[in-house]
């Protein structure tokens, strides 16, 4: 099964695309949507649509992951956050693919056994369970990796069975 695990936001929005082949987890590739600073947040967020809709048709997975919105210290990021991430839910139901959605603290949780991990935490183990040793450099899509992972746990007996 194919699983696209999302980490939204308006400047970044970090993307992986896992593979379960037998038992492993295979990264087939990973990225960021990254939109300029200068624009309009509705050019930002069209800009999204536009690129999610390409990831959606160039890799087509079966299921999708993605960050829910739990807490943010910064009040002047979570409008922009919420508004990307209803841009990225649209396209997803668009092309019918079904969703889990998972907090920070829960995606800690399942990786690291610790929902107050620090992201080094979360990265060495990430590293670990889809067996690579260079992950990409960019936060937002080790933490794309480690929410398509939760997936994959929280609906091993069903992605086994495809």
């Amino acid at each position: 099964m194919r699983i696209l695990g999302l980490d939204p936001g308006l400047a970044i929005v970090g993307y992986s695309i896992l593979d379960t082949v037998n038992d492993d987890i295979v990264l087939n590739a990973s990225g960021s949507i990254q939109t300029d600073k200068d624009k309009s947040d509705s050019s930002r967020l069209f800009e999204i649509q536009n690129d999610m809709q390409t990831i959606i048709d160039t890799y087509k997975p079966q299921m999708a992951s993605i960050e829910k919105l739990f807490y943010f210290k910064n009040q002047k990021t979570v409008i922009p956050v919420a508004q990307a991430r209803g841009v990225i839910l649209a396209v997803l139901e668009k092309n019918n693919i079904p969703i889990c959605e998972y907090t920070p603290i829960e995606v800690k949780q399942m990786i690291t056994g610790y929902g107050r991990a620090s992201k080094e935490e979360v990265a060495k183990i990430v590293s670990v369970l889809v067996k690579y040793n260079k992950l990409p450099k960019l936060d937002d899509t080790i933490d794309s990796i480690a929410i398509a992972l939760c997936c994959i746990r929280t609906n091993f007996e069903i992605i086994k069975r495809s």
